[in-house]
């Protein structure tokens, strides 16, 4: 039988990004006092503010003046290429974090984020040098750890993707994406016990994880257990009638 096991890469490590939920931009302009910058630090402001609204062309603009004036910033280049990465202009977020680096080279976050575009690009070793290299500048890095699990899984290094999952989850034991993907690792090796474990952990931590319940249903059915793997694709769609591989898995099963 056929099966599907949802997988998502690591999502950009965004930092010090000021954030709105209401407001137009003039007004919100107008209360930070950026309607009309005039320093690197006033456009690289509004462009904090422009990217938190998912507005990135404009924050990219104010981006790219601050940087005119002031060009030796990291945390400018390091911006700008989150707001080029969150476009899916991955080469231009590239350079840019390159340059931060070049100007920071012990800032662990920008390493982070260089992997994760890397990661996107499916360009795996290089992603992996750079949470790495996190990971060296600061032990603790969880999001360098998930994301060099996510980098080892797509290539197929399973032994060192669990070793990264179960890192992050000694760091932060109640995140229920790692245990999902580190059941995705053990589903793959045909280690299905262990799977069904990490899938049912991470739906007590998030009962409303479809794609908890959804592979931990392709599991069942791999080991044979029908009826289970039903009451689980039936939960996955429950919970997400467009859940991409839930309803096939479903149907598979039931033939």
């Amino acid at each position: 039988m056929a099966v599907a096991l949802t997988v998502a890469f690591a999502l950009f490590s965004l930092f010090s990004c000021a954030s709105s939920s209401s407001g137009d931009n003039s007004t919100l302009m107008e209360a930070y006092g950026i309607s009309e910058p005039q320093t690197a630090g006033t456009y690289l402001d509004r462009g904090i503010l422009f990217a938190s609204r998912g507005e990135y062309d404009q924050a990219i603009t104010d981006y790219t003046q601050a940087i005119r004036l002031d060009p030796n910033s990291a945390t400018v280049y390091n911006n700008r290429g989150i707001a080029y990465g969150s476009k899916g202009n991955y080469d231009e977020a590239i350079a840019d974090f390159t340059q931060a680096i070049r100007l920071d080279p012990n800032d662990a976050t920008v390493y982070n984020n260089r992997g994760n575009v890397y990661g996107s690009k499916g360009n795996y070793d290089e992603a992996i040098a750079d949470f790495t290299q996190a990971i060296r500048l600061d032990p603790n890095d969880v999001t360098a750890y998930y994301g060099r699990g996510d980098a080892y899984r797509y290539k197929g290094n399973y032994e060192q993707a669990i070793t990264d999952y179960t890192e992050v989850i000694r760091l932060v034991p109640n995140y229920a994406e790692t245990y999902n993907n580190r059941g995705i690792v053990y589903g793959s090796k045909g280690n299905y016990d262990e799977a069904i474990a990490d899938f049912t952990q991470a739906i007590r931590l998030d009962p409303n994880s479809a794609s908890a319940y959804n592979n931990r249903g392709v599991v069942y059915a791999n080991k044979g257990n029908y009826d289970q793997a039903i009451a689980d694709f039936e939960t996955a769609l429950q919970i997400n009638p467009n859940h991409p591989y839930a309803k096939d898995n479903l149907e598979q099963t039931r033939r």
